[in-house]
């Protein structure tokens, strides 16, 4: 049995997960940390990781990026794995991240989805054949309205793994409105759409002389973060030091 702290626990998708972890035979929520106390659980919970005196064998952190910095100090300090999930890091925080993955086991992900991560391959290969043939390459992306930030770290991660495939040759335009000009060949457009309660969609276009193809994946709800969140968790408890990815997890 993995027991795992969730940092973060009263926060929705920390809900989210504790309700699913109930029912996994695998793993066991044992302590949570949140500086609020409206939510009664079943496990204790502690107001920062300094005061948390319960053993666990991995953290899943699904809080906000101004708390990742204590988190990394906590399991560098302690030596506990943990799963970041928190997304909108500073280019700093990222570095801080594979810094501390140096003296134990970290995985981050843009996101936990099985599908999305799927994607990421898939836009690989895709990229590869259709990009030199002429195709332009553009990513929207739709979140609800109280989406801190924009674009999503899952359309980055998008956009990066098409990059990737073509050796870094492309930049990214975030926003068109401010130069009037044309569009490069070589960048990739990022749209960012708030509104509402949309989970989660992105839309990847590949846009050719008289054909489009798309790819699109669409999140119903937050339980597909929050299952792939507990399998990471699941995989990475004993792992020895190292920066992990969800691609480790499903491949």
């Amino acid at each position: 049995m993995t027991r795992a702290i969730m940092h973060g626990c009263n926060g929705h998708m920390g809900q989210v997960i504790t309700g699913l972890a109930a029912g996994d035979e695998e793993l066991e929520i044992v302590a949570g940390i949140d500086l609020s106390d409206h939510v009664k659980n079943t496990y204790p919970v502690f107001s920062s990781l300094e005061d948390c005196d319960v053993e666990a064998d991995v953290i899943i952190d699904f809080c906000s990026a101004k708390a990742v910095d204590g988190l990394l100090d906590y399991v560098v300090k302690k030596r506990i794995p943990a799963v970041i999930c928190t997304t909108g890091l500073s280019e700093e925080q990222v570095a801080r991240v594979k810094e501390a993955s140096a003296s134990v086991a970290v995985l981050k992900s843009a996101n936990m989805s099985l599908g999305i991560n799927m994607l990421l391959k898939l836009l690989k290969e895709a990229a590869l054949t259709l990009a030199p043939a002429g195709f332009d390459m553009e990513i929207v992306e739709r979140h609800h309205n109280q989406k801190v930030d924009a674009p999503s770290g899952t359309a980055l991660a998008l956009a990066d793994s098409m990059n990737e495939a073509l050796d870094q040759a492309y930049s990214y335009r975030y926003d068109r409105s401010g130069v009037r000009e044309k569009r490069r060949k070589t960048e990739i457009g990022i749209s960012a759409v708030r509104g509402g309660n949309i989970v989660g969609e992105h839309e990847v276009i590949f846009a050719g002389t008289d054909e489009v193809i798309e790819f699109k994946h669409t999140a119903y709800s937050k339980a597909v973060f929050a299952k792939g969140a507990i399998e990471a968790a699941k995989f990475l408890a004993g792992k020895p030091a190292g920066f992990y990815e969800m691609s480790d997890v499903i491949g």
